[in-house]
């Protein structure tokens, strides 16, 4: 079993030591640092989420577009993929509350690990403890979605599960632990709390390609890159203050591809899949 987990184990462990110095550090650090910081880390992101979201799609194209049936359409199919993934991974999250049920566990935890004084009656107070629920919400969404979407977690959690092999994880760790700091020295310890999305959402890609997930076909796992990418654009939106979209309502998307793709090949085959 540690052959399978231990990639993940080891960005565990490097996300909650970066969450832990850029939490402690961020005390010591001038509101103006934190900001640029901050604005840094939103353009980043958007960096990560045109590689993952616009080039990975123009590459899939180019790759797979000469083996299919009427390749001059096939861009166009697989925009349609993605389109047809995100909104109805956004209509599933939006159904399911995930970004409200989100929100509220982090009032939840601030409420009850705070100091009894600071449940003392008054408005002022549990507008202060409602806004460091949001901002706790807002660290851990935001560190998931950057340390669990992009090819180097797909491809890493696949070779590790499937063969053994962590040295792509190894890698996602040492890059993770390095953004950890910068992230919780502006979100705070909700980016701590992300570890247990990235235990759960790799080791858990892990462990189905333990078990064959590993044999998706190459074009359903870059779309499944393809919306996390546009995801991420999401999230750069919500980092950088410009438009705050509820990211965890279109998790789901990110799972969808592999569906899409499969009922599309079994009403058509060769619409998506090049030919065997």
């Amino acid at each position: 079993m540690w052959s399978m987990f231990n990639g993940t184990i080891v960005n565990v462990i490097t996300v909650a030591v970066g969450a832990v110095v850029g939490v402690l550090a961020a005390g010591r650090l001038p509101e103006r640092y934190r900001t640029i910081v901050l604005a840094c880390l939103g353009l980043i992101t958007i960096t990560l989420g045109v590689d993952a979201g616009v080039i990975v799609f123009g590459q899939t194209v180019a790759k797979f577009a000469p083996r299919v049936d009427a390749p001059q359409t096939y861009g166009a199919r697989l925009a349609l993929v993605m389109i047809g993934s995100l909104l109805v991974g956004a209509l599933i999250g939006t159904a399911l509350r995930i970004h409200a049920r989100i929100e509220g566990a982090g009032r939840w935890i601030h409420e009850h690990l705070s100091s009894p004084g600071n449940h003392a009656e008054g408005g002022g107070t549990d507008a202060a403890t409602a806004g460091r629920g949001r901002a706790f919400a807002e660290g851990f969404l935001s560190a998931s979605v950057i340390f669990c979407v992009g090819p180097l977690t797909l491809l890493g959690c696949l070779r590790n599960g499937a063969q053994g092999d962590p040295s792509y994880l190894y890698i996602k760790a040492m890059l993770d632990g390095f953004c950890a700091v910068a992230l919780a020295s502006s979100l705070g310890w909700g980016v701590l709390a992300s570890v247990v999305t990235v235990l759960v959402f790799q080791g858990g890609l892990a462990l189905l390609a333990g078990f064959g997930a590993d044999r998706l076909p190459e074009v359903s796992l870059a779309m499944m890159n393809v919306v996390g990418g546009v995801i991420l654009l999401a999230t750069a939106l919500m980092i950088l203050e410009i438009k705050r979209i509820p990211v965890a309502d279109l998790l789901p998307g990110i799972f969808l591809p592999p569906v899409v793709i499969w009922l599309c090949e079994w009403l058509r085959p060769g619409l998506l899949l090049p030919a065997m």
